[in-house]
């Protein structure tokens, strides 16, 4: 997905798809190598989980026979219809496992930048996963790794320990490293074919606060009506950051975990 699936409820949706097309195009324009990992044939049927927007839903319509795309931000959905995406539903993949999608009707489950955003119970959606797919069915994604974004992660997380505020209650990602998400994997139906951490440093079309709006504001939810304690964190964590800037451009060290699974049973 694009960056996607909160794992909060729907009706607390806080996603806009004005500040993503602004600040997180370079989201699913990254897409590509997970798109190509997966290799979509005409005949397929696939199930896009963490559609955000619906950019990469729409290339991948082009590929396949057919697609839904879920996501559980209703707003994300509304843009991914705007733009042409042919069967679009909010659904959060924490529910997947109960829903009608999860009757083993899809020759493959694709996700792009949205896995990391379902820290609930990450579990229960690789095995919501599994319910969707036929037998030999691929799960095919690329998440937030292990030390994603560390350095703004880390700012956020003292800033708000400075202000007497728990960041971990308030940290909506899993970044997992390449042995934990195997094993969950393994022990949830799925026989590993590739994974890998994969380090990219990514220039932003915003700066450190445009980004912080669109991806963290979970940790900020802690000073709703406080507009000048919300802008005093932001500026504190960016200015922390003045390195990551060079010429102009902001920069964020991405560590994305790229996997290709079958399912086995």
């Amino acid at each position: 997905m694009a960056e996607s699936i909160p794992s909060t409820p729907v009706n607390q949706d806080k996603w806009s798809s004005e500040k993503y097309v602004k600040n997180a195009s370079f989201v699913p324009v990254l897409g590509a190598p997970v798109l190509q990992l997966l290799d979509p044939q005409s005949h397929e049927h696939i199930l896009d989980l963490g559609a955000g927007d619906g950019v990469l839903t729409v290339d991948l319509e082009k590929r396949c026979k057919s697609v839904v795309a879920v996501d559980a931000s209703a707003d994300m959905i509304a843009a991914a219809q705007k733009i042409g995406c042919k069967d679009a539903r909010v659904v959060d993949g924490h529910d997947l496992a109960d829903h009608e999608l999860a009757n083993g009707q899809f020759n493959a489950v694709f996700s792009n930048a949205a896995l990391h955003w379902m820290k609930k119970d990450p579990v229960r959606v690789i095995q919501g996963v599994n319910k969707c797919l036929k037998p030999e069915g691929r799960f095919v994604a690329e998440l937030g790794g292990h030390m994603n974004v560390a350095e703004v992660r880390s700012g956020l997380h003292a800033a708000l320990k400075k202000r007497g505020v728990d960041p971990e209650e308030c940290d909506p990602w899993f970044f997992p490293g390449v042995k934990t998400y195997t094993r969950m994997l393994e022990e949830n139906g799925f026989r590993v074919d590739y994974i890998e951490l994969i380090p990219r440093l990514t220039p932003l079309s915003t700066d450190i606060a445009g980004w912080i709006d669109t991806f963290g504001f979970t940790f900020l939810k802690s000073f709703e009506g406080n507009e000048q304690e919300r802008r005093a964190i932001i500026e504190e964590v960016q200015g922390n950051l003045k390195f990551s800037q060079d010429e102009g451009v902001w920069h964020i060290m991405y560590v994305r975990l790229r996997f290709k699974a079958t399912k086995i049973n």
